[in-house]
This record gives structure tokens, C-alpha cells and sequence, in this order.
């Protein structure tokens, strides 16, 4: 059974950071891509940044500088490094895994940014 669990989220005042982590379970997870996204009500889900399996990464503009993407495929992890946040960073974010054939996604981590 494939599990992706995330973890990190929380409250945090603007201009802080928090590390999210993304644990996955049942893949073979240096095969597959991982991307972070978010979402706020009502709203779509939005690509925030990803990694390759060889560890090469791409963010959006928005976040461009201020987060950082990796992975440790030995501990079958990936870990975005959000610093200087805003409020617009509050949202739930979400990771999802995929290969050519197969994709997952997590339930997701709250993180909310304000004072």
C-alpha cells in the first residue's frame, strides 16, 4: 500500500520558516518525480516546486529564493525549506509523487502565515 505522509506544517509569523517533509512508503521512490503544490479554498491547486529523481529541481516564481527542494532517497523523503514566508504562502500543501504510469498524492500539511 503506498502511503505519502507529510509533516512540518504549522502557524508561523511572516518572515519565518518551516521545513515540510514529505515520507513515502510502498514505492520505489527514486523512481518517481515529486512535486509540492498548494491550495487555499475555493481556489486551484498550485505548483510551488519540483524535484527529479536525480535531484534537479524548479520552483515557481513566487517562491523562487525563498524555498528550497531535496531529497534523500535512503530515507525515502523529499523536504521543502520555506523561509521569508508570507501570508500568501498560507495554504495546505500537498505532495504528489509520479512516474510515467503511476501518481500519488499526500492529504496534505496546513501552513499558515500570520501574525
Amino acid at each position: 500500500q503506498v502511503q505519502l505522509v507529510e509533516s512540518g506544517g504549522g502557524l508561523v509569523q511572516p518572515g519565518g520558516s518551516l521545513r515540510l517533509s514529505c515520507a513515502a512508503s510502498g514505492i520505489t521512490f527514486r523512481d518517481y518525480i515529486v512535486d509540492w503544490y498548494r491550495q487555499n479554498p475555493g481556489e486551484q491547486r498550485d505548483l510551488v516546486a519540483t524535484v527529479t529523481p536525480g535531484g534537479d529541481t524548479n520552483y515557481a516564481d513566487s517562491v523562487k529564493g525563498r524555498f528550497t527542494l531535496s531529497r534523500d532517497n535512503a530515507k525515502n523523503t523529499v523536504y521543502l525549506q520555506m523561509n521569508s514566508l508570507q501570508p500568501e504562502d498560507t495554504a495546505v500543501y500537498y505532495c504528489y509523487v509520479r512516474s510515467r504510469v503511476r501518481n500519488y498524492w499526500g492529504r496534505g500539511t496546513q501552513v499558515t502565515v500570520s501574525s
